[in-house]
């Protein structure tokens, strides 16, 4: 009886006041909680991407912070179609929001058009890196290494030009992902020389969650038949003329 009448000591004065006051006897009358130390902090909930999207219908305006990308997350939509959006755009990390990096191609001999995807021989000029820490390249195998996790926007534009004697060529690309191809393919269907339809282009615009370390590059493999007498069937059209950019989003 007495433990009954000690939990509504407690309770009664918090249902009839507004406030919550840990740490202090006179919480802000502004506040539903108001939390003092000076001692200590706060510790929200802490979850990596993959925990934060299986949470069940989160609430309009739910927080946690985000291990993966070093971020307080908050839910900006509705509880059906979540949308995270970061509370401080400067985490604490190498990276920031908007940093991008792109490349242009310098190679227009290299044949696009074979039965086995190669890395589409885009990493010719570097046109500008916004963050060498966050994005670091080989051109030599024509990959572009993120060092961070989180989601990024990839963009893709290669112009085609064959002057080859095969009667169909298709080439399509997919992005890569250290070395495995995910989702949407580009096609251009098919080129045709003797038709004079000899000029094409491939184009993806992909958003990507990426985890540190891992590669981007771009696959690029002939679509339909291959005419394997042929040399150089299908080629980048100019130097310059096809290009990877890739941003950081969150």
């Amino acid at each position: 009886m007495r433990f009954i009448a000690f939990i509504f000591t407690i309770l009664i004065p918090l249902l009839v006041t507004a406030q919550v006051g840990i740490g202090n006897d006179s919480p802000d009358t502004s506040s539903i909680l108001d939390i003092s130390s000076i001692e200590a902090g706060v510790l929200i909930p802490r979850m990596t991407t993959s925990q934060r999207n299986l949470i069940n219908n989160p609430a309009n305006g739910l927080i946690i912070y985000n291990t993966d990308s070093d971020q307080f997350q908050y839910n900006s939509n509705s509880n059906i179609t979540p949308i995270w959006q970061a509370v401080d755009n400067s985490p604490t990390s190498t990276s920031n929001i908007g940093q991008s990096i792109k490349y242009s191609n310098t190679d227009t001999t290299t044949d696009v058009n074979l039965a086995t995807a190669i890395s589409a021989p885009l990493l010719g000029t570097l046109e500008w890196n916004d963050n060498t820490t966050l994005y670091t390249a080989n051109t030599s195998t024509h990959e572009i290494t993120i060092n961070e996790t989180g989601r990024y926007k990839v963009i893709v534009n290669i112009p085609l030009n064959t002057l080859g004697t095969s009667a169909r060529m298709s080439p399509e690309i997919r992005i890569a992902i250290q070395g495995t191809e995910v989702g949407t393919f580009s096609s251009t269907g098919y080129m045709r020389n003797n038709s004079t339809n000899q000029k094409s282009s491939l184009h993806i615009t992909e958003v990507l969650e990426i985890t540190s370390g891992q590669s981007v590059s771009v696959s690029i493999f002939a679509g339909g038949t291959v005419n394997n007498s042929a040399i150089n069937d299908v080629t980048i059209r100019e130097a310059g003329s096809a290009s990877i950019y890739i941003e950081k989003l969150m």
